[in-house]
């Protein structure tokens, strides 16, 4: 059973009906994000001189996989990691506190487009004439997306020196805005402290599209060797061309697979660097991001035309 919920200009479904009165106290609302699988529901709120991004849990939402007592203890605990891990480019929490059985988190607002936005997939498919923003970030020049990849090195750099490790980090995690080309890290709720193991084995968070194979494997090690392989797997998605059907072959087999070199934008130097961050061998990968970013850096800057810009990791 779904319930309608109708905020002035803002309609929503639930499991279940909540009184959202107290978001007034907060400011206006003008959007809502109610279709995540987290069990949160988020709002965006103006009130008057900023916005702000607002995260609920332990309400009844109708993607939620966890129930809200599982979705609040999971909101409390990530506050901690957003209160250690410290970046430009990472979304920035301002206040977090319980009411009643609920609990809420406010950050700062970020402007920007999510680059797998799949609760409007559905959107895209019937109004064909709409770009998606994953394919407005492939259309953009080589350029600033070399810029924004950059950012995410800068940023999962400093996620390793604080003794963390990315967990269901993929391009959901990332905004970009088309219209200042900044790239903004808005969701790290499931990174982990080191040492950290697959706990879960196949269901360990992430997304099969770019998991690395320990993510698969119960008891397996995840660490900044499988952050390096993620990244790798973004690069391939944000520089390498691939079907759906190839998509979908990483769904059937728990397993990602690099384009062909044909199927790659950039040089042969950068696309044998990517696909040594993807090695199935996890001792075959670079160690550190560090060390991924520095072959990344050489690969890039040694290519014909350069289509990017060489330096320090990358922020705003």
């Amino acid at each position: 059973m779904m319930v309608n919920i109708n905020l002035g200009n803002i309609e929503f479904q639930m499991k279940k009906w909540h009184d959202f009165s107290w978001l007034n106290s907060l400011g206006k609302i003008f959007c809502v994000f109610s279709q995540n699988d987290s069990g949160n529901i988020s709002f965006g709120i103006d009130d008057g001189k900023e916005r702000y991004f607002v995260k609920v849990a332990g309400l009844k939402t109708i993607e939620s996989v966890r129930t809200p007592e599982e979705a609040v203890a999971s909101l409390k605990k990530a506050m901690l990691i957003y209160e250690n891990i410290k970046h430009p480019n990472l979304i920035e929490l301002v206040k977090h506190y319980s009411l009643g059985e609920i609990y809420i988190a406010v950050f700062k607002w970020t402007e920007g487009d999510c680059l797998f936005d799949y609760w409007n997939f559905e959107k895209y498919h019937n109004n064909p004439q709409i770009v998606p923003p994953a394919k407005r970030f492939k259309q953009l020049p080589l350029k600033k997306r070399i810029k924004s990849v950059k950012v995410l090195f800068s940023f999962l750099s400093t996620v390793a020196k604080r003794n963390y490790v990315a967990v269901d980090f993929y391009d959901g995690s990332i905004l970009y805005d088309f219209s200042t080309d900044i790239t903004t890290i808005c969701d790290i709720d499931f990174f982990r402290k080191k040492p950290a193991i697959n706990d879960m084995g196949e269901d360990f968070f992430g997304t099969k599209r770019l998991k690395a194979p320990e993510e698969y494997v119960k008891g397996a090690v995840i660490d900044e060797a499988t952050n390096v392989y993620t990244l790798g797997a973004l690069l391939f998605s944000f520089f390498g061309n691939f079907t759906d059907a190839d998509i979908q072959r990483r769904y059937d087999e728990n397993a990602f697979t690099p384009c062909s070199l044909e199927k790659w934008e950039l040089s042969k130097s950068c696309y044998d660097t990517v696909l040594k961050a993807v090695s199935v061998d996890r001792a075959a990968r670079y160690a550190s991001m560090d060390e991924f970013f520095i072959a990344w850096d050489k690969a890039e800057n040694d290519s014909p035309g350069k289509y990017g810009t060489s330096g320090q990791l990358g922020q705003k």
